[in-house]
């Protein structure tokens, strides 16, 4: 059994670096990759999991963000849209076309008080937005994808075809609005993707460690500390906070208050319902609440994604997805789609997360800025100082344009010259994808064998082309078997997960590397049997194995209370 080790251990053996990122969220992920495309001497920290915070609350799209025309953000709109269109490119095997539709009630509402909404930020009478005023945004938002459009335009129906296409409708729907925009399939897979390829672009001068933290500075350098205690300090004459909505916090604990953020909660809950599933007819529904919110009912991995909300948050509080908002999701439901009941015990997953949004002093949510921007700020003092560029807002869509952003910020500083670009640039599995169905079988037969051509189909669809690594490991692996409690998944592909992506925990296993527990598959005894198929790579002996099945379960429970089979373990405690 292999000894454990820490991830702290590589950031100890050579203490320094011309550019430290804090914060393993997209944003920091992806100023990672490019700055180890630039050859840059690189190090990142994450104090959990990789993609553990902000950015593992995402509602699974790629979007270029409709409704932030009528806050007036064409720049922002013009960008996602560019972006979107390249992801679809870069990242075909988890970034793809969505189909969307928005249901209508009228034709001429709001037209008038959005813009009055707009001149007030927000603030003023609030209308649904009518059929006309869809129409108007629809044609400007095609606009943006002039010359370089992936997705077809919009189009627009009325109540009989609507009706015809998704009968569940509301029978008061007047049109339904259809366009597309891009679902993100695995936002967490994408994003260990983007760290691989940081990683084999810049070998050893390209570090990253999650679950260690950058808790202070000491005499000019930044005190990292792992889950066991262990510290190191570290110096770089850059260092770059992407840690989304807790940058004020983590600027304060390197000793330079800051007051950037206002970050705003957004909840989601994922459903096990097939009529719910079938009423969608593939397609995501997207439509503004009476309340003003933006809604998403949205078919994904064979459940139910719906949310989100936008409420004010103060981070000192736990980010959780409150009962409140269950029944807040529970009658939008309602709403679009009045005869199909939902109630709690079809919830297999809840999660919630805080937008890395800048402060807003009372300025409505919805009308927020989602755009970014870099603030600047001189680090330590004397002898050993260094620039800390702190990126305040950023999305998922928009995640290669700040990583870029922030790396010309670090190149410019550290005085290096930019060789490449990430823009067209393919992201991990996503290089080589078969896009056509003759490609796809060419690539299936080509990596067929020892296992079957439907096993290596279905780990491609998960994958990428990554795959073809852990068909190796498979066909290596004389004691693989399907799991019995989870058997989509099988004990030697876990394994070269924990073995290859930085598992320390169950929990990153079950909540980040796969989507076992997003669609309700972490039962109290795939947790356990998924624990024991990893201990022998992981080094955990028996003890181990019981702390972290613990851990797991009560993290799982946090994402979905309802889950029952958790009970019996939650009052003890996780030594």
């Amino acid at each position: 059994m292999p000894e454990p080790t820490s991830p702290i251990d590589s950031l100890r053996e050579r203490p320094n670096a011309d550019v430290l990122i804090i914060g393993g969220g997209i944003n920091g992920l992806a100023a990672f990759r490019d700055l180890a495309l630039q050859g840059v001497d690189v190090a990142l920290v994450e104090r959990g999991d990789f993609i553990s915070g902000a950015s593992a609350a995402s509602s699974h799209m790629i979007h270029g963000g409709i409704r932030y025309l009528e806050n007036g953000e064409f720049r922002l709109v013009h960008e996602a849209v560019t972006e979107r269109n390249a992801l679809l490119l870069s990242a075909p095997h988890y970034v793809r076309p969505l189909r969307t539709t928005i249901p209508i009630g009228s034709t001429f509402s709001g037209l008038f008080t959005a813009p009055l909404r707009f001149l007030r930020h927000g603030k003023g009478p609030r209308r649904p937005r009518g059929a006309l005023l869809i129409k108007i945004g629809l044609v400007i938002y095609d606009s943006f994808s002039r010359g370089g459009g992936r997705v077809p335009r919009h189009s627009f129906h009325g109540r009989r075809r609507s009706l015809a296409e998704i009968p569940e409708l509301h029978p008061d729907t007047a049109y339904t609005a259809t366009y597309w925009d891009a679902s993100l399939h695995d936002p967490e897979r994408l994003a260990i993707d983007v760290l691989r390829d940081g990683r084999a672009a810049g070998g050893d001068r390209a570090r990253a460690a999650n679950h260690v933290a950058a808790v202070a500075t000491r005499d000019g350098r930044i005190v990292l500390r792992d889950e066991s205690g262990t510290e190191t300090t570290f110096t770089a004459p850059v260092v770059i906070n992407a840690t989304g909505p807790w940058t004020d916090l983590t600027n304060d604990a390197l000793g330079t208050p800051t007051r950037f953020m206002g970050g705003t909660k957004g909840s989601h809950i994922v459903l096990e319902h097939p009529r719910l599933l079938e009423a969608t007819a593939g397609r995501e529904l997207f439509f503004e609440n009476n309340d003003g919110r933006i809604v998403l009912i949205y078919p994904l991995k064979g459940r139910v994604l719906v949310g989100t909300t936008d409420l004010e948050h103060d981070m000192a509080d736990p980010m959780v997805c409150t009962e409140d908002e269950v029944d807040y999701f529970i009658d939008l439901i309602g709403q679009v789609l009045p005869g199909i009941p939902v109630d709690r015990s079809q919830i297999v997953y809840r999660f919630s997360g805080v937008r890395p949004l800048p402060g807003h002093d009372g300025l409505a949510p919805g009308f927020v800025s989602r755009d970014y921007r870099i603030e600047a700020a001189t680090l330590g003092s004397g002898e050993t100082t260094s620039t800390l560029l702190s990126l305040v807002g950023g999305k998922w869509t928009t995640f290669r344009a700040s990583g870029e952003a922030l790396a010309d910020r670090a190149l410019e500083i550290i005085g290096m010259p930019r060789r490449t670009s990430t823009r067209g640039r393919a992201i991990g599995g996503g290089a080589g994808f078969p896009t056509t169905e003759a490609a796809h079988r060419r690539w299936v037969d080509t990596h067929a064998g020892t296992v079957a051509p439907e096993r290596v189909a279905e780990l491609l669809d998960r994958y990428g082309t990554v795959a073809a690594d852990l068909v190796a490991a498979i066909a290596a692996d004389a004691e693989d078997a399907p799991l019995v409690h989870a058997p989509r998944y099988s004990t030697a592909e876990l394994r070269h997960l924990a073995r290859t992506e930085d598992v320390h925990h169950l929990d990153d296993l079950l909540m980040r590397r796969t989507s076992i527990a997003f669609t309700g598959g972490a039962t109290s005894a795939a947790v356990r049997e998924i624990a024991e198929a990893v201990a022998p790579v992981l080094g955990w002996d028996a003890a181990a194995i019981e702390r972290e099945v613990r851990l797991a379960e009560q993290r799982v429970h946090a994402a979905n209370p309802s889950w029952e089979d958790a009970s019996t373990h939650l009052e003890e405690e996780v030594v």
